[in-house]
C-alpha cells in the first residue's frame, strides 16, 4: 500500500498559525470590559474560552515532546486583562513553533496518551488543538455579532 502526504509537516503548522493570528484578531475585537464577563445561553466568557486554547496548546506540545502525560491543568488565574491575554497568546507562538520543530514527521502516527486522557495518534491530538480552538473561536463569533461588533473575516488566516 502506498502512502501520500497531503500536507507538509510545515503547511500544518502554518495552517494551525493561521487559525491563531485569527483567533487573536477575534480577541482583539473584544470591548475589554466584555471580553472576561460576556457570554450567551450560559457558555463561558470569551477570555476563559481562550484561557482553555492557551492551557492546550503549548502544554500539550510539552507532553507531546517529551512524552508526559500529566494531567490537563486549565487554571490561568493570572491572566485579568485583555493585555494579559494578547501578550500570553504572543508569548505562546514561538513556543508552539520551537516545540511543534521538535516532533519528528514519523512520530506523527504513534500514540500518545495526551493529558493521560486522550489516547490518540500524535497528529489526532494536535488536529484536536486546532478543532478546538475553531469551535472556541466560532464562539467568540457568536459573542462578536450579539454585540454588534463585526467578527474578522474566518478565511483571513
Amino acid at each position: 500500500m502506498s502512502t501520500s502526504q497531503i500536507l507538509s509537516k510545515a503547511e500544518l503548522l502554518n495552517h494551525w498559525q493561521g487559525h491563531r493570528r485569527l483567533t487573536r484578531r477575534v480577541i482583539e475585537a473584544f470591548p475589554a470590559d466584555k471580553l472576561f464577563t460576556f457570554s450567551v445561553g450560559g457558555m463561558r466568557p470569551f477570555a476563559d474560552l481562550a484561557k482553555e486554547m492557551l492551557s492546550i496548546a503549548v502544554p500539550g506540545l510539552e507532553g507531546i515532546v517529551n512524552r508526559a502525560e500529566g494531567a490537563y491543568e486549565e487554571s490561568q488565574p493570572d491572566i485579568t486583562t485583555k493585555e494579559a491575554l494578547l501578550r500570553r497568546w504572543d508569548e505562546a507562538t514561538p513556543r508552539i513553533d520551537a516545540l511543534f520543530d521538535q516532533i519528528p514527521e514519523a512520530d506523527f502516527h504513534e500514540t500518545f496518551n495526551l493529558f493521560g486522557q486522550f489516547n490518540f495518534p500524535i497528529i489526532e491530538n494536535i488536529l484536536y488543538f486546532i478543532d478546538n480552538e475553531i469551535h472556541h473561536r466560532a464562539q467568540g463569533y457568536v459573542y462578536l455579532r450579539a454585540l454588534e461588533i463585526q467578527p474578522p473575516f474566518f478565511w483571513e488566516r
